[in-house]
């Protein structure tokens, strides 16, 4: 089996603002598309200059609104990654992409480049919903662009928000049953965050937002547990669900830290052990590309300890846990404690939260983390 290899391309420009992304200064009404395709090509040299020399499994273009990438440039990229490190027979080729009618019409040209994966945000299946959660498309839009997804690409997943302000367990199950129902190999169901900074942290300072319920929350997640398992998406991490077969490689990747490289603007990278951050804001990274021939604003060797961390916080999101001597960043006695309660499981291979206690994997990894 080949080693992982998992390359993140970051197209950073919007064509809206997003109420929980940090990238709302990257709204652009147009872009310079030859600059930006010659640039991100010149960073993709430098990571295959310095970086490991071994074939690509996953490539993951992210944003920012990549889907508004000319076919041509995602082209130009994939054929380039090729000839620095050639592919795994089965590479994953997964591109983000808003819900638009718009970004629809592009599917064709972008599956023709050689993406054969896409990620949808549909984020609701209400009107009401995708309006307070501030998005663009309705449903109608967002269902067409589903369908014209799913004639494109071979694989398809979607995301969906759940945990809304004053969403029932009945709605939400209504709505998680309509979703299966589209049959899609892979969902993404994330309960809502007040992160600090957004404009739902605004609206719950001023009481305008009520989180839900902790308890009420929990409720959900084990309901949605229950309902992709039945449906044979069981989760294979904390807010992912997938068939068997049609798990994200590439997020696999970083949750069993193997490496991942990283270009365009704000993108990291893990390779070899050396964390890598590029300039994140658009204007600062190509400085930096046309100054050093990459983007890099931050490139550090992490420690064994620092490494061993990271892999525990991420390997623990995963259902399967992660193997015990990727584990030695543990307090011994409180996993030995927690396992008594339930909420961790340690066999002589591997260490995994329980479902019962992925419900507080935050608290878990505050916990047991040295």
């Amino acid at each position: 089996m080949t080693e992982p290899l998992a390359l993140y391309v970051h197209w950073p420009f919007c064509v809206s603002k997003c109420p929980y992304c940090d990238f709302n200064s990257h709204v652009r009404e147009s872009v310079d598309q030859d600059r930006w395709r010659d640039a991100l090509l010149v960073d993709l040299a430098h990571e295959a200059q310095v970086g490991p020399r071994r074939p690509l499994t996953s490539i993951f273009f992210g944003g920012g609104t990549p889907s508004l990438m000319p076919p041509a440039t995602v082209a130009a990229l994939i054929e380039t990654a090729e000839r620095h490190w050639g592919f795994a027979p089965d590479i994953e080729i997964t591109l983000e992409a808003n819900p638009s009618s718009v970004e629809a019409a592009r599917f064709a040209g972008l599956a023709a480049a050689g993406v054969n994966r896409v990620s949808l945000g549909l984020q609701a299946l209400d009107d009401d919903a995708l309006r307070f959660l501030g998005r663009a498309h309705d449903v109608a839009e967002g269902l067409g662009a589903l369908n014209t997804a799913q004639a494109a690409f071979d694989r398809v997943s979607f995301d969906l928000i759940y945990a809304l302000p004053g969403q029932s367990a009945d709605a939400w199950q209504a709505t998680l049953a309509r979703a299966l129902g589209f049959g899609t190999g892979h969902l993404s169901l994330y309960q809502l965050t007040i992160e600090p900074g957004t404009r739902f942290a605004a609206m719950a300072a001023r009481g305008e937002l009520v989180p839900v319920d902790p308890d009420f929350a929990a409720d959900l997640f084990e309901l949605t547990r229950d309902m992709t398992t039945a449906a044979g998406l069981p989760a294979y991490e904390i807010s992912n669900h997938a068939r068997p077969g049609e798990e994200s490689r590439h997020n696999l990747t970083y949750w069993r830290y193997g490496d991942y490289l990283g270009v365009g603007p704000g993108a990291h990278g893990r390779r070899a052990g050396v964390a890598t951050a590029r300039a994140k804001k658009p204007e600062n990274w190509l400085t930096r590309i046309d100054r050093d021939r990459h983007g890099i604003e931050l490139e550090e060797s992490l420690s064994a300890e620092t490494q061993q961390r990271e892999a525990l916080v991420m390997g623990l999101r995963l259902d399967e846990g992660l193997p015990n001597d990727r584990a030695s960043a543990v307090d011994r006695a409180k996993v030995a404690r927690l396992a008594g309660m339930g909420l961790i499981e340690q066999t002589p291979e591997r260490l995994r939260v329980t479902p019962a206690g992925m419900l507080l994997l935050d608290a878990i990894l505050a916990e047991v983390a040295l």
